[in-house]
């Protein structure tokens, strides 16, 4: 990816500027920017696509927790005097959209939930990966998608980083408990723009059900389903995403 991460106070970040509509992106638990590299390239020009680097691993102990996360999200789209946004989330991102989108309705367009958390994820299974087990965690990172080769050695190296420094590992421990503390099955009726549901038929994490149920909950919501597509169709399926996002935005532009 050619984009630079611009640092400003204490917001890191990336922005292709070039149009007034903004589309924000949230990463996941162990997502990176290259997960949302097919959406800024395809997008980027006909919206002004911004990526926030969210502060995982820097956020004081006290504070690492989803809301802690949303609060930062809240906190940046001030500092930049965005009016509004469409906002995209994929796995513990889509949770912190939902989040962010209740408690600032007036600045949201649409949302775009992919493998969202926030009702039911399973994400390492009952306990948390071996340290130094390469294997394990490869193998764990491959189950995130379809197709095994998605998961690229740079990918696994970046898991398994994360899970072996001790500070990490309990920052993801901590904000996966917090997800779970903080489910949202009593509040998406409260949603009111409209929602494009895309998930992975195969998704193990968030599983097709997830997207059925948020797709029930929330009253103008679209469900898109991706064949041989696991937790992460955005990475997955890049063109049809894209087609399907597009279409989405052309909707919710058109009835603006």
């Amino acid at each position: 990816m050619d984009y630079d991460i611009k640092e400003e106070g204490r917001f890191k970040y990336i922005e292709s500027g070039g149009a007034s509509q903004n589309l924000l992106l949230l990463h996941g638990l162990f997502g990176a920017l290259s997960n949302f590299e097919g959406i800024i390239n395809h997008f980027s020009g006909k919206y002004n696509v911004v990526v926030p680097i969210l502060p995982i691993f820097e956020l004081p102990i006290r504070k690492v927790s989803v809301t802690g996360l949303v609060d930062y999200v809240r906190e940046f789209v001030e500092y930049k005097d965005y009016g509004s946004v469409n906002v995209l989330g994929n796995s513990l991102g889509g949770h912190i959209a939902l989040l962010y989108a209740l408690n600032q309705p007036d600045r949201i367009n649409s949302i775009i939930l992919t493998g969202s958390s926030g009702l039911f994820e399973s994400a390492m299974g009952t306990s948390f990966p071996k340290r130094g087990d390469y294997e394990f965690i490869k193998k764990k990172t491959e189950a995130t998608f379809y197709r095994p080769e998605v998961a690229t050695k740079e990918l696994v190296d970046e898991v398994f980083d994360i899970v072996n420094d001790r500070n990490k590992a309990i920052r993801v421990i901590a904000t996966a408990k917090s997800a779970v503390r903080h489910n949202l099955g009593d509040k998406l009726h409260q949603i009111k723009v409209p929602t494009l549901l895309v998930w992975g038929r195969q998704d193990q994490i968030t599983p097709a059900f997830v997207g059925e149920k948020f797709d029930e909950l929330i009253d103008d919501s679209r469900l898109i389903f991706i064949e041989e597509c696991g937790h992460a169709p955005m990475m997955e399926h890049p063109e049809a995403f894209n087609q399907h996002l597009e279409a989405f935005l052309e909707s919710v532009n058109s009835k603006a």
